[in-house]
């Protein structure tokens, strides 16, 4: 497996367009298989991305999920408030200072997060079925060098010092 091009001028600056505009022309033929108990779901788009935010990066201070979000930590605070109502989310102070409120997913909001993961799965699996033995094995291969492309990069944590427990 080679490894991955960590320069910044690219040998061939015309092809992450084309590869773009080839992932926008899947996402547009496989369309979107949302399950219709999504459809009427209550969730607003901001608890989903508070969810998201605490399967990423496990417990997590109130402060730091309104300063990851871009949002005043009040409105953090309400979004928190309807996920803890849903059980999808738990709050607890910190032992040192009660003043610090500390979030997590609940048993009921990692349900959530995996039912999302496993609809991608599911996408997925559509896209690769139908790929000859060959095509598969080079499937394989662009994701490993994806793979190793972001982890050369360590781009998975968001966490800042003294926000994040």
């Amino acid at each position: 497996m080679s490894t991955p091009n960590n320069s910044p001028d690219h040998e061939n600056p015309r092809l992450v367009p084309q590869i773009l505009q080839a992932s926008e022309n899947i996402f547009h033929a496989i369309g979107i298989n949302i399950p219709p108990e999504w459809l009427s779901s209550d969730m607003t788009v901001a608890q989903l991305r508070v969810l998201l935010l605490l399967h990423t990066e496990g417990q997590i201070r109130m402060s730091a999920i309104a300063g990851t979000l871009g949002i005043a930590v009040s409105t953090a605070t309400g979004i928190i408030d309807h996920l803890v109502k849903k059980s999808m989310v738990t709050r607890s102070t910190d032992a040192e200072d009660r003043r610090v409120v500390i979030c997590a997913l609940s048993p009921v909001g990692q349900e959530t997060i995996n039912r999302i993961w496993a609809l991608g799965q599911s996408q997925m699996e559509k896209l690769l079925r139908g790929l000859t033995a060959e095509q598969l094995e080079k499937a394989k291969e662009v994701a490993e060098f994806l793979l190793a492309n972001v982890q050369s990069h360590n781009t998975k944590s968001i966490k800042t010092t003294n926000e994040i427990v």
